[in-house]
């Protein structure tokens, strides 16, 4: 089968930091479905992955944690789906990835793709989507309906304009009452995250405190910081509400972020990451299933849409490459998808 990978970690502007290779087909086990990839999404793991971690001597490393295909063949335990069905899914970190054009993932983490959306417009939604759910809903425990509203409750996204931030600003603005306050640096993202429903949009680029106070807005409950958050840190310990909740996905670096500044407000932080589940093989997997199938029915509903920025075109090193540089340039907006082999 046709893939992309890599045999040594490089910067992305060596032409073997991701190679057109031939690989052999992989084989499903018990509770596996053999996929037929359409369509892919690129995310920032994809380039944490390849640029900090090379594969043992002589094998091959495949990217990829967001797809849409076919199901050609199921595992021996497979219950939820037969060949034929549309799924899509996000994957597994500990596994090869989906950029190819085989790939074997765990049923419990897929679902059928909503009905409404080409293959490639599918593809930018999975890995976001879970991490976007489980943050707000699962880490955070923010209320679904308007329970939030009456509350005078609000949600802060830092970094709104990007892959996770554009769905997570559709779901807490068609399943919350919260007010949801976003931050983009430019024009262009600014208006994007207006698009996808934001009630305001700060500048993240400005001290975040000093821009709350301008803008006259209350200090907000929910503080969701997705990128750069060692950078921002101190203005959001300074503008979170007493008693607040914090979630966080990026990786700081090493003393950006001091957790004592939460203690005078008594604010927790949250943790998120989308891969936990099936990597440790948690009784409750099955969750992700039930996720996807609902984001599913919402999209095909027209309460939620695409998060697609760009499309790349075929799925090829080539193209792949170029849509890493542009995630690493933090200039992309949604998400980049690729589409047939």
């Amino acid at each position: 089968m046709k893939a992309i990978a890599y045999q040594q970690a490089l910067p992305i502007n060596d032409p073997l930091a991701l190679q057109d290779v031939t690989l052999p087909a992989p084989e499903p086990g018990p509770r596996d479905l053999l996929v037929e990839v359409k369509a892919i999404a690129v995310n920032p793991v994809d380039t944490k992955v390849r640029a900090g971690v090379s594969p043992e001597p002589g094998q091959w490393k495949v990217l990829g944690w967001d797809a849409v295909g076919i199901v050609r063949s199921v595992g021996a335990q497979v219950s939820l789906f037969k060949p034929g069905d549309r799924v899509w899914y996000a994957g597994a970190i500990h596994r090869a990835g989906a950029n190819a054009e085989l790939h074997v993932v765990d049923e419990r983490i897929a679902a059928l793709a909503p009905q409404s959306l080409p293959d490639a417009q599918a593809a930018a939604l999975p890995l976001t989507a879970i991490t976007a759910w489980e943050l707000l809903f699962q880490r955070l425990g923010v209320p679904q309906g308007e329970e939030a509203a009456a509350r005078g409750q609000s949600l802060l996204i830092i970094g709104a304009a990007g892959g996770v931030g554009s769905i997570m600003t559709q779901l807490a603005r068609q399943l919350t009452g919260l007010q949801v306050i976003a931050t983009a640096s430019r024009q262009e993202t600014a208006q994007w995250v207006r698009d996808l429903g934001a009630h305001h949009v700060l500048d993240h680029s400005k001290p975040l405190a000093q821009e709350f106070k301008d803008a006259g807005l209350p200090a907000p409950q929910y503080v969701v910081s997705l990128t750069q958050t060692g950078q921002h840190f101190e203005q959001i310990a300074e503008l979170i509400a007493p008693q607040g909740r914090f979630g966080l996905i990026d990786d700081p670096a090493p003393g950006s972020v001091d957790i004592s500044k939460l203690k005078r407000k008594s604010v927790s932080l949250h943790w998120e990451l989308m891969f936990t589940r099936s990597l440790f093989d948690t009784p409750d997997q099955i969750e992700q299933h039930r996720l996807l199938a609902e984001v599913a029915r919402l999209v095909d509903a027209g309460q939620l849409r695409s998060t697609q920025g760009e499309h790349f075109g075929r799925i090829n090193a080539a193209n792949l490459r170029r849509a890493h540089a542009l995630l690493e340039s933090g200039k992309a907006r949604g998400k980049i998808v690729l589409e047939g082999f």
